[in-house]
């Protein structure tokens, strides 16, 4: 195997630490680690049952497997069902449609990858990053799977600005990877921003006509559209 280690969603390992299995008293909100290891201080313990509630909190995201067939890479969602691990996987990038589902795969496995071999843990990665910004629809889905790939290029450039040899590689290393992190940056904003479309607060001038022929300008709020008023 790739040594990858598979998230396994239950109490048996949870890739840091064991930790016990969250029962539903009220009691389970002080966790204790498992007799594998036990914190050296007061910090640590509080940080593992931190990362323990996180996880619990998380929704399921099932990974990626690579297998050979015929000298063709295949590539199936580690699950022991097929059909639940489709679904959680539409769930997890933010969808119905098991088309968008299957085309957002293959455009995973295709920016994780270089060359005609599909990179397992590139893959792996690229889906956590989708499933974590947590896609509420098919355009956030794919503004996290373009998000992933800006990343990914980001971290290639800087790989590659840590390792030149000359100036001229160095400014043509550092222009991509400068562009890269804009791009980036204008992502989240955006992501910001699309989250944010129903909630917009609108300023509207309004002006108040007294008797006298007195004229008052003021500013109403409104969240989420504009209300006129009638003059009586």
């Amino acid at each position: 195997g790739s040594g990858r280690h598979t998230p396994d969603w239950g109490d048996e390992t949870l890739n840091v630490v064991p930790l016990k299995q969250q029962s539903s008293d009220e009691q389970s909100v002080e966790k204790k680690v498992d007799d594998v290891y036990q914190p050296t201080n007061e910090r640590e313990r509080k940080a593992l049952v931190k990362q323990h509630q996180r996880r619990q909190k998380s929704n399921p995201v099932p990974t990626l497997k690579v297998t050979k067939k015929n000298g063709r890479d295949h590539v199936r969602i580690d699950h022991p069902n097929d059909a639940v691990g489709f679904t959680l996987l539409m769930e997890a990038v933010g969808t119905a449609n098991a088309d968008f589902a299957q085309g957002l795969l293959t455009q995973i496995t295709n920016i994780a990858s270089q060359g005609p071999d599909v990179d397992e843990d590139k893959s792996n990665f690229v889906l956590s990053v989708i499933a974590g910004i947590e896609p509420r629809d098919q355009v956030e889905a794919m503004l996290a799977a373009q998000m992933a790939a800006v990343h990914l290029a980001s971290m290639t450039f800087a790989r590659r600005l840590a390792h030149v040899d000359n100036i001229q590689q160095q400014d043509s290393a550092e222009k991509a990877f400068n562009k890269l992190t804009r791009t980036f940056t204008s992502q989240v904003e955006a992501l910001k921003r699309y989250r944010s479309k129903g909630e917009q607060r609108v300023i509207v001038e309004r002006v108040t006509v007294q008797s006298g022929g007195q004229a008052i300008v003021g500013n109403v709020e409104h969240g989420g559209g504009v209300s006129t008023e009638n003059a009586g």
